[in-house]
């Protein structure tokens, strides 16, 4: 069976480097995300020293965010949802509208194109499921009625989110983008 020395360094410095930092990171009271974040930024390529390989680093990346959503799975059913939907389900509509709107008009501010503006401001709309997740988890309230909504919400900013990344592509030559170069990514 051949082994992959570049999958292998790229994965054992992360985990290494993320473990450490993590560490230390709770030691001066911080999250470990943060301890996680600056090992991100250690073996990136805009730093000396050990350089992950990028696009394998990118490739682990999206298998990471597949389970940490798998993760979400596991802490939220779907009467979870409908139990906390006439909350969840227009809040989190309004503060996706909102928060896009406000960025699009930063964007738009800034000179950016249409395009440009609207993906900005999807992008602040939204929230880390997986951050907001470890923090309630942590503060004991992930099983109470205010966590319940609060997950709720971030359930309906994921499915959202779904919607867009499978609209934005087609809606690309409309908005200003290349719409040829958008449809001929592909993730694998």
């Amino acid at each position: 069976m051949p082994h992959s020395l570049n999958l292998i360094n790229t994965i054992a410095a992360a985990l290494g480097l993320a473990l450490v930092l993590g560490f230390l990171a709770t030691r001066v009271r911080l999250p470990a995300l943060v301890g996680y974040l600056l090992a991100g930024v250690v073996i990136g390529p805009y730093t000396p020293g050990f350089v992950a390989d990028a696009a394998m680093a990118s490739q682990l990346a999206e298998i990471g965010v597949m389970l940490l959503m798998f993760g979400v799975g596991l802490h939220f059913s779907l009467g979870d949802l409908l139990a906390v939907r006439k909350i969840a389900v227009p809040g989190a509509v309004v503060q996706i509208i909102v928060a896009t709107a406000l960025g699009m008009a930063v964007a738009s501010w800034w000179g950016w194109s249409l395009g440009g503006a609207l993906v900005f401001g999807i992008a602040l709309s939204v929230a880390s499921t997986v951050v907001l997740l470890r923090a309630l988890e942590t503060l004991g309230i992930l099983d109470t009625y205010t966590g319940r909504i609060a997950v709720g919400w971030l359930v309906v900013e994921d499915l959202a989110m779904v919607l867009v990344l499978v609209l934005l592509p087609p809606l690309s030559g409309v908005l200003g983008g290349n719409a040829a170069a958008a449809t001929s990514v592909s993730i694998w």
